[in-house]
C-alpha cells in the first residue's frame, strides 16, 4: 500500500468484503458498477456469506392493488420494505427502485402468486391459475429466479394446498414441502381427517418432487412458519394433545409440537389462529371479537416458556373495534419493543407495548400480503442441476 497516495484498491480483499458487506443492500448493488474487481468480490461466495450474517430483517410485501378491481389475473408487485431500526427509533422506507413488479414478466401472466416464505434471501413464490401452477425460487435482489420441475399433485379437485419453504439446520439443504386437504370436515370440532392428505417434497438441486408417505395431522394455516430448521402449523383436530405440529426438514419428519394454553373468551363468537416468528420466538396470535392476544414461545420447544406477551383490548380504544373481525398476522418485531402487523390484506399495522397505541402506517394500499425478509447476494447458480434465469 502507497503511503503517499492510498485507496482502497490497496486493501486485502477480506477487508474490502468486510468494508462492503456493512454497507445498505442498495448501495452494494451501485458498487458492483465500480469496477470488474469489486464486481467480482461482490458477486464471490465469500462476500454473500458474510453479507447475510450482517443482513438487517426487513419485510417482503407482495401488493396488488388491482385486485380491488376484479383485475383477477394480475400478478402483482414484490416490493422490499427497508427497516431502519435503532433503540431510540425506527424507520420504514420502501424504495420503488427496488420493486420488483411481476405484471411485466411473460411467465406469470394470466396467474396468482401466492409467497410461500423467505430463506436467507431466498424467496419462494406459488403461481397458481387456470392454466399454470408452479413453485418459483427466486431472488429479489440479484434478480436471479428458477422454475421447479412439476408437482406430483395438482389442484384437479378441491384442496386446500398447504405449503413451506425452509432449509435443515443440519444438512443445509434448502426444501420446498407441500401438502394437500381435501374435503375437510365443516364442522370444526370433527375428528374425522380429511378424505385427501397428501404431501411432497423437493430439494434444491436434486431436480425431483418425492412423495411423503405420512401426513399425520390436518392443519389450518396455508404457510408453514419456518424457524429452527423446522415448519410449523396449527392443528385441527379437537382430540390433539397439542394444537401446534413441527416438520422437521433435517428428518422429514412430523411431530406434535408444545402449544399455548387454551384461551377461551366468553361471549366471543370469532376466534382465529396464526403463527409467526417475533424477535426470534414461535408466537401464536389469538383474535377474538373483543380482544387480540400474543403468545411467544421464550425457549424453543419448551412448553413452558410459553408466555403471554400482548393484549390488546376494545376497552383500549373506540377506534378498535374494526380490529377484531378478521385475523391480525404478526410480521415482525423491532427493537423498541414495537410490533408489525397486517390486517386483513388492507393495513400494515404498529403497535406500541410502551404506549399501549396501534398506528397504521399508510405506507401501502390494498391489497398486500407480507412475510419477514432478510436480502441477501446469494446465488441460486450455486444449485448447479437447476436452471437459473434472469427477470
Amino acid at each position: 500500500m502507497s503511503l503517499l497516495d492510498p485507496s482502497m484498491e490497496d486493501l486485502p480483499v477480506y477487508i474490502m468484503a468486510d468494508i462492503l458487506s456493512r454497507l445498505p443492500v442498495k448501495t452494494i448493488i451501485h458498487c458492483k458498477c465500480v469496477c470488474k474487481k469489486w464486481l467480482d468480490l461482490v458477486s464471490d461466495s465469500y462476500f454473500s456469506n458474510l453479507h447475510l450474517l450482517r443482513s438487517p430483517s426487513s419485510l417482503m410485501i407482495h401488493h396488488n392493488p388491482e385486485k380491488e378491481m376484479a383485475i383477477y389475473y394480475r400478478t402483482g408487485i414484490l416490493k422490499w420494505l427497508e427497516v431502519e431500526d435503532e433503540l431510540d427509533h425506527h424507520h420504514l422506507h420502501h424504495d420503488p427502485v427496488m420493486s420488483l413488479d411481476l405484471n411485466l414478466a411473460p411467465i406469470f401472466q394470466e396467474s396468482q402468486i401466492h409467497p410461500v416464505g423467505s430463506v436467507d434471501g431466498f424467496l419462494c413464490l406459488w403461481q397458481f391459475g387456470s392454466e399454470n401452477e408452479n413453485t418459483y425460487i427466486c431472488n429479489p435482489i440479484t434478480r436471479e429466479y428458477m422454475i421447479l420441475p412439476n408437482q406430483q399433485y395438482h389442484r384437479e379437485y378441491f384442496a386446500i394446498v398447504m405449503c413451506c419453504f425452509g432449509v435443515g439446520s443440519l444438512t443445509r439443504e434448502y426444501k420446498v414441502i407441500r401438502i394437500f386437504q381435501g374435503d375437510i370436515p365443516t364442522n370444526p370440532n370433527s375428528s374425522s381427517p380429511p378424505i385427501l392428505l397428501e404431501g411432497e417434497i423437493y430439494t434444491l438441486g436434486t431436480g425431483q418432487w418425492r412423495s411423503l408417505s405420512i401426513i399425520p395431522y390436518w392443519f389450518s394455516n396455508f404457510n408453514g412458519i419456518f424457524l429452527n430448521g423446522h415448519a410449523h402449523w396449527i392443528v385441527i383436530d379437537q382430540d390433539s394433545p397439542e394444537k401446534l405440529c413441527a416438520f422437521d426438514f433435517d428428518k422429514e419428519t412430523f411431530e406434535l409440537f408444545p402449544s399455548p394454553p387454551v384461551e377461551i373468551v366468553e361471549e366471543s363468537h370469532i376466534h382465529f389462529y396464526s403463527l409467526a416468528v417475533l424477535k426470534g420466538c414461535l408466537c401464536q396470535s389469538d383474535t377474538f371479537d373483543s380482544q387480540f392476544t400474543i403468545w411467544v414461545m421464550k425457549e424453543y420447544g419448551i412448553k413452558k416458556s410459553w408466555q403471554k406477551e400482548v393484549i390488546i383490548r376494545q376497552s383500549i380504544s373506540p377506534d378498535l373495534d374494526w380490529l377484531m373481525r378478521e385475523p391480525v398476522y404478526v410480521l415482525g418485531g423491532l427493537n423498541d419493543g414495537t410490533i408489525l402487523m397486517a390486517y386483513d390484506e388492507e393495513k400494515l399495522l404498529a403497535y406500541s407495548p410502551l404506549t399501549r397505541t396501534i398506528d397504521d402506517t399508510e405506507i401501502f394500499h390494498p391489497y398486500f400480503t407480507g412475510i419477514a425478509h432478510r436480502p441477501s447476494f446469494l446465488k441460486l447458480q450455486n444449485f448447479k442441476i437447476e436452471r437459473v434465469r434472469v427477470f
